[in-house]
């Protein structure tokens, strides 16, 4: 595969300023370009005095996930080396999805891979890969989809149908058998016959229909994809893990106004250095969930006590701490604190994100030193926007490039279709307007002067005409354009390859859109490009 760097527009100004080194100063613990920061890293993980939990109470629960989800020997070894307290981690993860969800979750887990290896390589020391799923989070309708792009070239939206009450937990959503062959007989319908469908299809169907929610299908793909390159799977939703998490969880309730006022004094420095804030810390906000009846609850502070905002739960801090001694999956991470908590449960080296997930985690800096942490290393994800052949020549024939698809697309096909008015009918029409225009306008004057009613009324006819007249204009364009139909499907099939629903590629399909044209093996192919740990966008010539 040729792979060639290509700006891509991102959207996170903070996260684009971090890749390159631009941000405003004391938002970050390390700098990305820091060529010492890996080691000093190393080094405070190393220290005796950092909070940790206890790694074999977590090796078991890692174990017992992992060797229902993810049972591969790569998988098992990376798990005994993570046993020696000298092992260290590269972290990252995302919110469940409907056959993985969108691209970008498969090349933030070749990130994790890579910038383990590398990390592994320079400090001369066991550094394993861990891909964190945020089951915990209650958002159903962010995870339950997904797409792919249909041979009539349509973007189609696949949906995971199951009952939810927008509280639970994505992890804590039951989806029926049913379900997911209904979920996996859609996909068979929609992707196009290809050599590879078969072996796509055999692996939904072997790992999905005995799923029990979308976040066991999403582990045990994830596993697939990736369980050879060593990579360890954790639910943040798995009950048996709270019992690891308790300890911070008492630390993160006992001082809960320490935090608060902690991820404040971030959120002032943010916006005094010209960002927005992208996860926003509130007055008064707990920064803790309490599941109550299944239902995901996010506590606030009112009158000394906790409580969710229609208080259907009201609890003193010594009730809340008493719950969590008897319950402690009743209680569950936000945003700002479960980067907290990740670093408490592994001692992350760094953080493999997106540049959204880099902004937000600027929001952390100070909960970081409160709970008496650093902030790890921030490492971007690899971002891609894979090119297929017959897409490329389109490219090249009508001479666009990446930018012209990304910036300007409707302006150069507009511009490629009028050139096909090899009439001219289009000047021609407009040149009419002008000349009616100008003839008209002393009558509606004269009008006037005649009986002052009747300028309207010549206003409204004037209007009218040039009203059919741009009629006939636009079916004049619709004409040139039926007569094109076939390369304006190639200027479709461009956009909705690259950029579909006016988004990058990566954010859109799903991997197994990729898998069913390339083959199982494109992983391998994936994994197989150099690296580049800097932030940059590639496209890759498949």
């Amino acid at each position: 595969m040729n792979v060639i760097p290509q700006a891509l527009r991102k959207g996170s100004a903070l996260g684009e300023d971090y890749v390159r080194g631009q941000h405003a100063h004391g938002l970050y613990e390390y700098d990305l370009q820091d060529e010492g920061a890996l080691r000093r890293r190393a080094d405070w993980l190393d220290s005796a005095e950092r909070p940790r939990a206890d790694r074999r109470a977590l090796f078991g629960v890692l174990e017992a996930y992992n060797g229902k989800y993810n049972a591969h020997p790569a998988v098992k070894e990376s798990l005994e080396r993570l046993k020696d307290e000298r092992t260290l981690v590269v972290a990252g993860g995302q919110q469940s999805g409907l056959f993985t969800g969108s691209l970008l979750v498969v090349y933030k887990a070749a990130t994790i891979i890579h910038a383990a290896r590398e990390a592994s390589r320079r400090l001369e020391r066991e550094v394993v890969p861990v891909f964190w799923i945020a089951g915990e989070d209650h958002d159903w309708d962010e995870a339950d989809h997904t797409y792919v792009l249909t041979p009539e070239l349509d973007v189609r939206r696949l949906r995971m149908e199951a009952w939810h009450d927008g509280k639970s937990s994505v992890s804590e959503i039951a989806v029926s058998p049913e379900r997911w062959e209904e979920a996996v007989a859609e996909l068979e319908s929609l992707l196009p016959d290809t050599e590879f469908k078969g072996e796509v299809l055999e692996m939904l169907w072997s790992e999905l229909p005995d799923s029990v929610s979308l976040s066991a299908g999403f582990a045990r793909l994830i596993g697939r994809l990736f369980g050879r390159y060593g990579l360890i799977l954790v639910d943040s939703a798995d009950p048996a893990l709270r019992a690891v998490e308790q300890p911070m969880f008492r630390q993160l309730i006992e001082r809960n106004d320490e935090f608060e006022s902690a991820y404040l004094t971030a959120a002032r420095r943010i916006e005094d250095s010209g960002y927005e804030q992208q996860a926003q810390a509130v007055e008064g906000g707990a920064n803790l969930f309490y599941v109550h009846e299944g239902q995901r609850l996010l506590l606030f502070k009112q009158d000394g006590k906790f409580a969710d905002r229609r208080g259907t739960v009201i609890l003193t801090k010594e009730e809340l701490l008493e719950r969590l001694e008897r319950c402690p999956e009743c209680f569950s991470n936000n945003v700002l604190t479960r980067p907290l908590m990740q670093d408490y449960l592994f001692p992350v080296l760094s953080a493999v994100l997106g540049l959204g997930e880099v902004a937000y985690w600027a929001g952390t800096l100070d909960g970081f030193k409160a709970a008496g942490m650093q902030m790890p290393i921030l490492q971007p994800r690899m971002s891609f926007t894979l090119l297929e052949p017959p897409v490329r020549k389109h490219m090249e024939h009508y001479g666009l490039s990446f930018d012209d698809v990304m910036e300007r697309f409707d302006e150069r096909r507009e511009a490629w279709l009028a050139e096909q008015d090899k009439l001219g009918m289009d000047d021609r029409f407009e040149a009419a307007k002008a000349e009616f225009e100008r003839l008209y306008a002393p009558v509606i004057e004269r009008l006037g002067e005649l009986q002052p009613g009747l300028t309207r009324l010549g206003e409204t006819n004037r209007s009218k005409i040039i009203d059919q007249i741009s009629f006939l204009q636009g079916k004049t364009k619709q004409t040139i354009e039926r007569q094109n139909e076939a390369e304006l499907r190639r200027w479709e099939r461009i956009v909705k390859t690259l950029f579909p629903l006016d988004r990058p590629q990566e954010r859109v399909y799903t991997v197994f859109y990729v898998l069913n044209r390339c083959g199982l093996e494109w992983i391998e192919e994936l994994m197989a490009i150099e690296p580049d740990l800097t932030g940059g966008h590639r496209i890759v010539e498949l």
